[in-house]
């Protein structure tokens, strides 16, 4: 039975959130269609997580999606819905929202956007970033989707017509609107989830994967022994299609120990339709080639220079716009996944980005996933099916981890590969 539908707004995201239950030993699985039929999934999984992929869509269109899953949860009466956002507040968080309390029928919506595992803070109705209002933060210089408002119930208001203000926890008795509520620690996740069971008929809730974590406690979701790590195949190959800093600075790490490093061309990652041809071809088996000489790889889609000129450049000489880039990196990625998962080479992989994660699994026609632990901070193991085989696939938002996240990895595989 699904004791708690979570309508995720892009795939990365809807991994980290679903984690949060199935590393507690809670049944959660994690699908990228909302046209999904829920009640197919009823008998496998307590928790269901649906990947909208809304972040990049008008705001209405956001409006719509959500609402249409959050209804078929409350028709088929799922008793909680659990509304992932963003914790640097990217996307259409306000219309998001406003569809969840629409389609619930409720009154009260409590949003928590904090996730103080990752530094990132509410206080006083301002979302921070490692100390850093997150509008002054690098997410406010993203070239494809940048936070222009740190202030929370202001950024809903801006996004939507619903009334959103700054909460006391402990005072939302009879409140009506989108609360959004201060968190800095853990324990104040823990008390926000006490005060809640007080909330009489409270039926959805809003955040990020922080307060998810606390959701067992909040629904009464009995916690069971944590699933054990599982043998990885050996070797991780990296596909990267975030353009973050902090990714970045992870794989100049990862360069720096070890791995090998590829930066794919302009015009070859531009053009999704060169890998169906000769040459086309011949660069995927060259990448073969290096992926057997080194089971430690990197397939980097940004530029050699941190600010992607030269893709830049090169799209702005065919007319092309930030959004034509950005899905045609992303189809030109999912091509060059599924065929390197084809050859005989096995990996552990690691994708990071939710547009590649999304585009690389809807080539291989994988609409499901199933989250195991998270193998770092926001950096989820999953398992898919694909050709018959198991593969073990990390996940992680551009924003998320350590610098030292590969060599960490490389340590973990290499330590699990013969268990």
């Amino acid at each position: 039975m699904i004791r708690l539908l979570i309508i995720a707004d892009d795939f990365t995201g809807g991994l980290d959130t679903g984690v949060q239950f199935a590393s507690r030993g809670i049944p959660a699985c994690v699908v990228t269609d909302p046209e999904e039929d829920f009640a197919a999934e009823a008998g496998s999984c307590e928790v269901l997580v649906v990947v909208a992929e809304t972040r990049h869509l008008p705001a209405r269109e956001a409006y719509d999606m959500v609402f249409r899953a959050a209804r078929k949860g409350v028709e088929l009466g799922i008793p909680f819905i659990y509304k992932k956002t963003d914790s640097a507040l990217r996307g259409n968080i306000g219309a998001e929202l406003t569809a969840v309390r629409d389609a619930a029928g409720a009154e009260l919506l409590p949003f928590v956007p904090a996730l103080p595992a990752m530094n990132r803070v509410t206080r006083n109705g301002i979302q921070y970033i490692e100390g850093v209002p997150v509008a002054d933060s690098v997410f406010g210089r993203d070239p494809f989707e940048p936070v222009r408002e740190s202030d929370v119930p202001r950024l809903i208001a801006l996004q939507s017509g619903t009334p959103a203000f700054g909460a006391d926890p402990e005072k939302l008795q009879g409140a009506s609107g989108i609360a959004a509520l201060d968190a800095s620690t853990e324990e104040d996740l823990d008390h926000i989830a006490a005060c809640l069971r007080n909330v009489p008929d409270l039926r959805i809730a809003a955040g990020c994967a922080g307060f998810a974590a606390v959701l067992p406690a909040l629904l009464g979701l009995a916690v069971r022994k944590a699933p054990e790590l599982p043998p990885l195949d050996p070797g991780l190959f990296v596909l990267c299609g975030s353009v973050n800093p902090i990714t970045q600075r992870q794989l100049d790490h990862g360069e720096a120990n070890g791995y090998s490093r590829i930066h794919i061309a302009p015009e070859t990652k531009l053009h999704p339709e060169v890998f169906g041809t000769k040459k086309g071809k011949a660069i995927l088996a060259g990448w073969k080639e290096r992926m057997a000489a080194n089971p430690w790889m990197i397939l980097d889609a940004n530029d050699t220079d941190s600010r992607n000129i030269e893709t830049a450049e090169h799209a702005a000489s065919e007319g092309l716009s930030i959004e034509d880039v950005r899905q045609r990196i992303s189809e030109s990625l999912g091509i060059i996944l599924s065929a390197l998962m084809e050859s005989p080479l096995e990996r552990t992989l690691l994708i990071t980005g939710g547009d590649t994660l999304l585009k690389s699994m809807n080539r291989m026609k994988v609409f499901r996933m199933l989250p195991i632990t998270e193998v770092a901070p926001g950096c989820v193991l999953s398992r898919v099916a694909y050709n018959g085989k198991d593969w073990y696939v990390v996940t992680k938002s551009g924003g998320f981890g350590k610098e030292t996240l590969l060599t960490d990895l490389k340590g973990l595989i290499g330590n699990r590969k013969n268990h």
